[in-house]
This record gives structure tokens, sequence and C-alpha cells, in this order.
């Protein structure tokens, strides 16, 4: 299998590094208490959310909710046959109450309710909430007033007045103490935002369509079957044998981070059967007239400074779809395929890991509002 792989600014190198000791709630790195996290929800996201926060001195994750078993949990987290086998020790605990990595204890349940769980007797202070199913303010409130939590982040867009919908690089400076619950948007909202950004503060937006070619998902079957995850038909026929048109909200939750925007953009998906690695196609008609050249330098100069440095990436070699498996940036030009028609007409392709780059950023964002609003230290991730 591949090794699982992880970011040095923006790239991906193999782990080979010794895992960061974790032994109680109490330990502390330079001083610094640890904020005691748990994840709600342990599928794709929900795995690679844990093992990326795994090695962040400032999170400590107590404990895990699914409703699947404690022996698939343990297996999942080890063993990935997308991202590679994890570099770490996994095991279910004698009593199967839980697993250990690398000797440290992760308690484990199978609760649909989260309030039955017991967060508060565990003292959990931020909540990873990875199951997708809970997407209004009310329920997700809950976590603060019933299970004790200070904050949660939650790896769905919540288009609800009291959620922020936050992409890294493009609207983080909105967080703020009050806003006790955030959300890491969507994996496509993550890919287009920033390019939205380069463009919209250099050529500005008229209007826009995007068209995301994205990899298989959880929400479609394997085989010809009634889909009881979502009402599309589409995702009712074979996920791994058919190219199947469907929904994206990732152009309309643009307005999220980009208010100016509403009723500009818009889009659709083409789902494929591949098991990772995404691309966006981005039409923009834009309010100067440009060049390709003068597109793809800002793009470029955007991937080298500023708050999207480390998230957008700029490639000018022919790659394909399995090279940016395990790339953990949100979003990768595909220089050679940009285009500009009749001087205001702007298309770009974007490359992006579906899975890994959206959980990296959901692992970062845990980080700022763990380091910001619950220990009162500085982040270890700063995009300025």
């Amino acid at each position: 299998p591949q090794p699982f792989f992880s970011e040095v600014q923006g790239h991906r190198h193999d782990v080979k590094k010794e895992s960061v000791r974790r032994t109680s709630q109490e330990e502390t790195k330079d001083g610094e208490a640890m904020v005691t996290c748990a994840v709600n929800g342990f599928g794709r996201i929900g795995r690679l959310v844990f093992r990326y926060a795994w090695d962040d001195p400032l999170l400590d994750i107590v404990h895990v909710n699914d409703l699947c078993s404690v022996e698939s949990a343990a297996y999942l987290i080890k063993y990935d046959s997308v991202h590679g086998t994890w570099d770490k020790e996994v095991e279910v605990t004698p009593d199967g109450k839980g697993f250990t990595v690398d000797g440290k204890l992760v308690t484990f349940t199978q609760e649909s309710d989260f309030n039955k769980v017991g967060y508060k007797e565990m003292n959990v202070e931020l909540m990873m909430e990875c199951t997708g199913k809970f997407l209004t303010v009310d329920k997700l409130e809950e976590y603060y007033t019933n299970c004790g939590c200070k904050r949660v982040v939650v790896s769905a867009p919540v288009k609800q007045k009291g959620a922020l919908n936050v992409v890294l690089g493009c609207n983080h400076e909105l967080l703020s103490d009050e806003l006790k619950l955030v959300t890491n948007a969507s994996c496509t909202t993550n890919c287009l935002a920033p390019v939205v950004r380069v463009i919209k503060e250099n050529f500005g937006i008229k209007r826009g369509c995007i068209t995301t070619i994205h990899d298989v998902t959880g929400t479609q079957t394997l085989v010809d079957m009634p889909n009881h995850k979502k009402s599309d038909l589409r995702r009712a026929r074979s996920g791994m044998l058919n190219l199947c048109p469907t929904s994206t909200g990732s152009a309309t939750a643009i307005i999220e981070i980009y208010p100016e925007l509403k009723g500009k953009l818009n889009g659709l998906a083409v789902r494929v059967p591949l098991l990772n690695a995404s691309l966006t196609d981005c039409v923009f008609e834009v309010n100067k007239e440009v060049t390709r050249e003068e597109v793809n330098e800002a793009l470029k100069k955007a991937s080298e400074e500023g708050p999207l440095k480390g998230i957008l990436g700029f490639e000018t070699k022919p790659l394909v779809s399995t090279d940016y498996t395990n790339d953990t940036r949100s979003s990768v030009i595909d220089a050679l395929s940009t285009q500009v028609i009749d001087k205001q007409m702007v298309k770009i392709y974007a490359w992006y890991d579906n899975e890994c780059g959206y959980s990296k950023r959901m692992a970062e964002l845990c980080n700022i509002v763990a380091a910001k609003y619950i220990a009162n230290v500085e982040p270890s991730f700063k995009y300025e």
C-alpha cells in the first residue's frame, strides 16, 4: 500500500517522524495544556481528520463515537485502500471498549444520539463533528448545552445563522470568540474558494459556472440498487461503472464565503468511477480584459505568498489525477489547462484530493479554534 503522507509547506512527503507521546489530559508541551477532543462520526473524513489531528501536540483525542464496531474503527483507521497504512500501532483493547494508538487509549461508543455518549463526564472541550448528519444550529448547540463542549467544528457546511462556514486562506479572519460553532465548509468549496479569491481580487468576477469532476463517495451505490442516502436517482446506479451528473452545493456555498457573489455563481458535479483525486473546472467572466499569462501569473503568485501559501498550489507539469492522491493542499492549479476566450472569459482547472486536502484543513481549523478560544495560545497554523 501507499504510505500515508503529511504536509510540508503544501507538499506531500512520507511520514517517518516518531509519534508524539500522548499520555494524559494533563500532559503539556512547552507548558501548554492539551485540549481534550472527541470525534463523532468515523467515516472517510472522520478517520482522516483523526490521523492529521493525532500528531498535533495541542489536541488530545480521547474518544470516538460511530455506529460501526470498535473492531472496524480500529482496522479502518490503520488501513486505508486509498491513503495507505498509517504509521501507528492500532489495537483494540481487551475489553472491547476502545482502541489504542501507539499505546494511548481512545475510548469508543456506538450511540446514534450523541447526547448519550457522556462527553461531559469525559471533559471534552472540542468536538470534531464528522457524521455529516447534524447540520442545524439547534441540534449542534446540544453539544454545548447537554455535552459540556466549548467549541464544535463540523465537517460539512451549516447554512444557518449562528454557524460560520470557514475556508482557511479565504475568510478565517472572521473567526471570533463569540462564534462557538464553525464548519470547514465542503471539500469542493475548499478547492473553489481560493481560485475565486485570486480571480475576484485581481480581475473581478461578473459571473461564473463550475463543474466538479468528483470521485465516487459513500452516497452512491457500488451496484445498481435503491439508494437510501440521497433522493437523486442517478446515485442509485453503479458508482463504479457510470459517469453520473449530479448536484454540487459548492458554487452557491461560495456566497457563505464571499456574499458579494450571490446569484453570480452556480455549477454541477459529475461523479466518476475513481476513488480519489478530483478536478474542478472553473469558468468565469471577468471585469477586465486579461491574457492566459496574466491569469496564471496571478494564481502562481498567490500560491507562493500571502494567505493562500500552502493552501493553493500551482503546477506546470502534465500531471494526472493519481499524482494528487495524498496531496494536502486544498486546490492545485493545472497551469497547462488555463484558457482565456475573447479576453474576458477565463477557464481554469483545479485539482484536489477531495479527502486529504479537506481533512488536513479541518485538522488545522481545529488547532486554530482550540488554540485561540480554549487554550489561549498561538495556533500552529497561520495563513496571513
